[in-house]
């Protein structure tokens, strides 16, 4: 290592208190950073998130749309499956965290979790299979609960494991580089994967108007690439061995705290120095710290509880919309796709000109006030959604209470014809249809209609039990049932 010279001075370049030592007319840091090569390995890491963020969102997109169509839950069920799903995906991350800093390292934590998330998937795919008469809905869950301990577990370890290839600090601006093309890896594979599953699902297959194993599929054909992928790298990857939880720690430190405290004793600056002395200084002032940040986040999980409703509520609204923008018509769990789409968009317009430009007018400089902005645009877009619901709630079908069914008989002749049942005989106009909403159904029940028109006659026979609904078309009148609901279930008779 050299001084710098006198020239060196002169010209600024390495002046007092700046703390950086020149050699030449190149700073020691740069010149090492020159020497560190980019680590190219870690474009597998890149390519196994994006496969892996194509599979997670694409599988999640249709998901609630699949609960209630294919498995035939309702709506609240449905959403309920979705979020406790949701829940778990994001509780797994601590144990995944404390695993691979403790016992397996990142890779093997990456690895072995992995083929976990895959085989979710793939029992996902062939459980959507409804037709083949397997256990649907038990295989379905099972394969969301491995889904959850997969992608719940390697989420800690992937971008930090991709963080282990750099020299720090010497390669400080190439490991900030990195993060910005894994973050758009991720939205890549969410943009991708939202629009497409939709796509796949509305597609026929298996005899049927839908395809799931399909749209399942895909995302598990991609998460076993993903895996694939990130063993290719291994012989180029640095890995490191475990080194401990600092989590498992903050929190041995936290308890011993306050466990002394509680024991009384001599009265110190902060109840973290009750702590016993086997938890250094350094330990104790990070904790203080991080206690101090976790201030912040304490509105964060109202606003992921609102947020991740875009996937359940969201899409059983859209659902209730024809979905059509210009020539374009949008499927319900398409509407997602506008998350990525905006977040690739909005990104780089408000770092580079947006905020630069409130800075200029002194407005919102401050990390803070960005997210207090930020939570209340995201208020905003909940009240849209709750006027939007009331637009719609008064043109939607009134669903069946309890012990109650419904009956509708749709005609599809030329004539009017007269529905006589045991309290009045309504006329059907040609092409009308006529309804009862309160047909009583204590365990079981039985309807009898009597039609007759200019057209032909005859007499519907209904019998309504708890699991089935019995009907007896009539032939000659060409009148058809089209649809009847038992409690809160509805049947299509054919």
């Amino acid at each position: 290592m050299s001084w710098p010279t006198d020239a060196d001075e002169a010209d600024g370049s390495a002046g007092k208190g700046t703390g950086e030592v020149r050699k030449g007319s190149m700073s020691v840091a740069e010149a090492e950073q020159k020497k560190l090569k980019y680590p190219k390995v870690v474009f597998f890491i890149i390519g196994n998130e994006f496969c892996e963020r194509f599979t997670y969102y694409g599988m999640r997109t249709i998901l609630s749309i699949f609960l209630k169509n294919s498995l035939s839950l309702e709506e609240s069920t449905a959403t309920i499956i979705y979020h406790v799903f949701s829940c778990l995906c994001y509780f797994f991350p601590l144990l995944g965290a404390i695993i691979a800093d403790s016992w397996l390292g990142k890779f093997k934590t990456i690895a072995y979790l992995s083929i976990v998330y895959a085989i979710g998937n793939i029992v996902i795919a062939f459980a959507s299979a409804t037709s083949l008469g397997i256990p649907s809905k038990e295989l379905t869950y099972l394969g969301l609960i491995l889904i959850a301990v997969g992608t719940g577990g390697i989420k800690p370890c992937v971008s930090s494991f991709g963080g282990e290839q750099f020299t720090v600090p010497q390669q400080a601006r190439q490991l900030a580089s990195f993060f910005s093309v894994f973050y758009f890896s991720i939205n890549a594979g969410s943009l991708i994967s939202t629009f497409l599953t939709p796509e796949l699902r509305t597609t026929q297959c298996l005899g049927q108007d839908t395809c799931y194993p399909i749209a399942f599929g895909v995302p598990a054909v991609l998460m076993i690439v993903a895996i694939v992928i990130f063993f290719v790298g291994k012989p180029g990857y640095k890995i490191t061995q475990p080194k401990g939880n600092i989590m498992l720690d903050v929190s041995k430190c936290i308890g011993s705290a306050v466990k002394n405290k509680t024991r009384g004793g001599q009265q110190k600056e902060h109840w973290l120095d009750y702590a016993d002395p086997k938890y250094s200084k350094k330990l104790r002032d990070d904790t203080r710290a991080v206690l101090r940040v976790l201030l912040l986040f304490v509105p964060l999980p109202i606003f992921w509880a609102l947020y991740d409703q875009q996937g359940s509520r969201w899409t059983f609204q859209a659902n209730n919309m024809n979905g059509r923008i210009g020539s374009f018509v949008f499927k319900p769990d398409q509407m997602q796709v506008v998350n990525p789409i905006l977040i690739m968009i909005l990104l780089p317009l408000f770092d580079y000109a947006v905020y630069p430009l409130l800075a200029k007018m002194h407005i919102m400089r401050k990390p803070l006030q960005k997210m207090a902005v930020g939570g209340l645009l995201g208020a905003v877009a909940f009240v849209i959604s709750g006027i939007v619901q009331g637009q719609l709630d008064p043109y939607l079908p009134v669903e069946p209470t309890s012990e109650l069914a419904q009956v509708r008989v749709f005609s599809t002749l030329d004539c009017n014809v007269t529905v006589a049942n045991e309290r009045a005989s309504p006329v059907v106009p040609a092409m009308g249809f006529w309804e009862r909403t309160d047909v009583p159904a204590f365990g079981s029940a039985f309807v009898k209609l009597d039609l007759t028109g200019g057209c032909g006659s005859g007499t519907v026979r209904l019998n309504l039990t708890e699991k089935q609904v019995t009907l007896r078309p009539i032939r000659s009148c060409h009148l058809r049932t089209a649809l009847m609901s038992l409690g809160n279930k509805r049947v299509t008779p054919i």
